[in-house]
């Protein structure tokens, strides 16, 4: 085999693998991003060595130090050229070819009974413990800015849309918490599994186990996991750690397109709700006027890239024979796509919330009387009225406003007699026309009512505390 390079195979072959193989199987320009988990890896896989009497002191001592210098050396030259130019086909080879230097010929002792299988399995749960974290941390912001602003803009009233149609009106803070709720529940559901996440592959080998004696208990506490795979087989094939991910980026990025959509739409012109700032707006190149929501457009349109993601990798994997399959390798390239697009979308989403204007006064005027029509039914309701005839009733009235052409709060008093004798007062159909009191009357749990929102917040803010340290 070629002597530029090293490789942790082909003792057997005669002839190179050819250049489009090459192209193909070579991973390194994906997986270069696991040199940190692969020497950490490669210094617990040593210690063990050594602890369970396999590897001696001085070797230990000889690869410990030099993967040390490996990744100084990795670290440096990431940092000036973004990329390592070794002719290594993955990250595992160039790692252990730097070692060689360095350490001589105690490297090779290092790969004694693991294989690239549960080394790579191990490498990229490492990362993925450390991502997930990171990850988390970016929807806790997000949450913090949106419970921040439903609390300053508590008293700002508008209209909610059922079937993009206005519905009735709520506090402003009552739609910014219903995604503050939805990014809870995907911390939450990162939290699960992370937990699952937290079990070590390392000491299975290649497909059958570790033919040395070695504690993977130990091992597997050295490197920060919970607990051990309870299968060499299950250890080196799953990627389930992997597919429950993206299938959480998706969703999540589901919740965050959502939340792009309402702010693209609240921003419009003819909505004028919502005005974004210069940071996360663009400009056209034909027409001076323009302030689109691009940031928000990206975000939303990431959502269905990060889908594919979830179902073309769920694709890989289907029908594919046990144990590991050359397939799996696409894991990491799609795991490390998805986890940079959904970083990214949460920090423009971040950025976007934390910096819009929000026009009260336009939101009010963004109301209309229609919007207390079930106001009316449950007056009606109060005074005795089954809900089902107070429905038809108010119908009733909306017709004969639209015939007069006036709307509800402007249909005279004698109007809404003759359609139901039930109707009292007009002093008392007139107070039902107010926007703060309309709201006011939602104040069981997890209503628009004032102290119902406060209690929403209250709830998010105590259930941030335990992340405070984090945010």
């Amino acid at each position: 085999m070629a002597a530029d390079r090293y490789q942790l195979w082909g003792g057997c072959f005669d002839e190179e693998p050819s250049g489009v193989l090459r192209r193909l199987n070579d991973s390194l320009a994906v997986d270069s991003r696991l040199y940190k988990e692969d020497i950490i890896n490669s210094k617990a896989w040593a210690n063990e060595l050594h602890i369970s009497g396999h590897l001696s002191n001085e070797d230990n001592h000889c690869i410990q130090k030099g993967l040390e210098q490996v990744e100084k050396d990795i670290e440096e030259e990431l940092l000036q050229n973004q990329r390592l130019k070794d002719p290594e086909e993955d990250i595992h080879s160039v790692v252990e070819r730097r070692l060689q230097q360095i350490a001589g010929d105690a490297a090779l002792r290092l790969h004694t009974a693991r294989s690239r299988n549960d080394q790579s399995a191990t490498d990229t749960k490492l990362w993925m413990t450390t991502a997930l974290q990171r990850i988390q941390l970016e929807v806790l912001k997000l949450i913090k800015v949106l419970v921040h602003r439903a609390d300053r803009e508590i008293d700002v009233i508008a209209p909610s849309y059922t079937h993009l149609q206005r519905a009735q009106p709520v506090r402003w803070s009552h739609f910014l918490l219903s995604y503050a709720w939805m990014l809870r529940e995907d911390v939450l559901r990162l939290e699960e599994q992370r937990d699952r996440l937290s079990t070590c592959p390392l000491g299975s080998g290649a497909v059958a186990g570790c033919a040395l004696q070695i504690n993977r208990e130990r091992l597997a506490e050295q490197l920060g996991f919970k607990r051990v795979t309870p299968n060499s087989m299950f250890a080196v094939s799953s990627r389930d750690h992997i597919v429950e991910f993206l299938n959480w980026a998706s969703l999540c990025g589901i919740h965050l397109s959502r939340l792009a959509e309402d702010l693209i739409v609240y921003s419009t012109q003819e909505f004028a709700i919502v005005r974004h700032s210069d940071q996360f707006s663009t400009g056209s190149s034909l027409m001076p006027q323009k302030r689109n929501p691009d940031g928000l457009e990206l975000v939303r349109g990431a959502a269905g890239l990060l889908m594919g993601d979830a179902f073309s990798f769920g694709c890989v994997l289907k029908g594919l024979p046990s144990t590991y399959n050359k397939d799996l390798q696409s894991d990491k390239e799609i795991l490390f796509r998805s986890y940079d697009r959904l970083t990214d979308c949460l920090k423009v989403a971040t950025g976007t919330v934390s910096t819009m204007q929000v026009d009260s006064k336009r939101a009010l005027e963004c109301l209309d009387p229609g919007m207390l029509a079930t106001d009316l039914a449950h007056y009606l309701v109060r005074r005795g009225m089954p809900f089902r005839r107070a429905h038809h009733v108010v119908g009733a009235a909306l017709r004969r406003a639209s015939a007069l052409g006036v709307d509800l709060q402007s249909l005279p008093h004698q109007e809404y007699v003759k359609i139901c004798p039930e109707f009292g007062s007009a002093e008392d159909l007139q107070a039902l026309f107010s926007w703060e009191a309309s709201v006011e009357q939602y104040s069981s749990t997890g209503g628009t009512a004032r102290l119902a929102v406060r209690d929403q917040i209250l709830q998010l803010k105590q259930w941030l505390q335990q992340y405070s340290n984090a945010c």
